[in-house]
């Protein structure tokens, strides 16, 4: 197996894993939380698992930047919501899922930064 494949591989797993977690967050919210909540980590998560197949079938620089992008900005709405509030003076608090999610992305956009690196000094050595 060529060695640049596990980069495709690790950041694939690593939004897709980000993504099941969204998914158990949002199922294990069914009855006890807004359904906008509900339905944003339901959303996420299924927009996370599919982003499995750009990574594996390597669709291209747009599709890794449209991700990065996605994943950026579940990543400050995940700190918006941590920073107190002007109600309540607090944020939500933290939790072993939430940074598992948010360290899984951050993997994802590293990893994701390091194949767009690589795939540019690969064409320029052309």
């Amino acid at each position: 197996m060529h060695k640049s494949l596990y980069y495709y591989i690790t950041a694939a797993s690593t939004t897709g894993l980000a993504g099941i977690l969204h998914l158990v967050l949002g199922l294990a919210a069914i009855g006890r939380a807004p359904l906008f909540g509900i339905l944003f980590f339901i959303v996420a998560g299924l927009a996370q698992i599919f982003w499995i197949l750009p990574m594996i079938k390597r669709w291209g620089k747009i599709w890794y930047y449209i991700g990065i992008g996605g994943t950026v900005l579940l990543i400050i709405l995940w700190a918006i919501v941590r920073l107190p509030n002007i109600t309540s003076g607090t944020g939500f608090p933290l939790n072993w899922e939430d940074i598992s999610i948010v360290f899984l992305e951050i993997i994802y956009i590293g990893i994701t930064v390091l194949i767009i690196a690589k795939e540019r000094i690969v064409i320029a050595d052309r």
